[in-house]
């Protein structure tokens, strides 16, 4: 376990006290903002069970999420809409959210650490391959941005387009979210940059 602080340790060791790890979610997704945390936890501190959200079952990264937000020294979160996806492209987008994410601390990082990326801010940096997987600070970050998203996706985005099943696939291009923009057409938080070849499918008549 504690070989998800090596990252962290070095930063510590080599002088810096806040690190902030930072991730993103929903790069893939078809509908909805692409979310963004960043965190920094308190020097030495790690909470047992954090790893890559994706690994964790919705009832882990609940609790998860509330243990991080109770212990973290600060917790950014950052939101870049479906329209900005379409006009900048989803990477672009993913950075911009992270950057807003940074921006967002109450405590401002000396280092950041950030999963497979490179993020436009002042600080030194470190981009690390799988660092959801790999960085604790990293790992929390995901935890945060994931359970945001899912939030909404459950709520204020489900009931502002109902039919669509959004709690259900979370954005993503399940066959039922395809069928239903197909059925219920595009709405204003789709991404027109992502739905490409299936706006030209037509359903069949028979």
């Amino acid at each position: 376990m504690s070989e998800l602080l090596n990252y962290e340790r070095i930063c510590w060791e080599a002088g810096y006290q806040h690190i902030a790890g930072v991730d993103e979610v929903g790069r893939g997704c078809l509908f909805g903002d692409v979310i963004a945390a960043a965190v920094i936890m308190p020097q030495g501190v790690i909470i047992e069970g954090v790893t890559d959200s994706k690994k964790l079952t919705d009832k882990k990264r609940e609790r998860l999420y509330t243990e991080i937000m109770e212990q973290a020294l600060a917790v950014g979160v950052g939101y870049v809409t479906a329209d900005v996806i379409d006009e900048i492209n989803i990477r672009q987008a993913a950075l911009r959210a992270m950057k807003q994410a940074l921006e967002q601390l109450s405590v401002v990082p000396d280092y950041i650490l950030v999963d497979a990326e490179t993020v436009d801010m002042p600080q030194p940096q470190q981009s690390i391959i799988k660092g959801d997987a790999n960085s604790h600070s990293i790992a929390a970050a995901s935890i945060i941005a994931k359970v945001t998203r899912d939030r909404l996706c459950e709520g204020e985005w489900e009931q502002q387009y109902p039919g669509y099943g959004i709690a259900g696939h979370k954005g993503y291009a399940t066959k039922l979210h395809r069928e239903r923009i197909l059925e219920l057409g595009v709405t204003p938080m789709h991404r027109r940059s992502f739905l490409g070849n299936l706006l030209l499918e037509q359903p069949t008549l028979f």
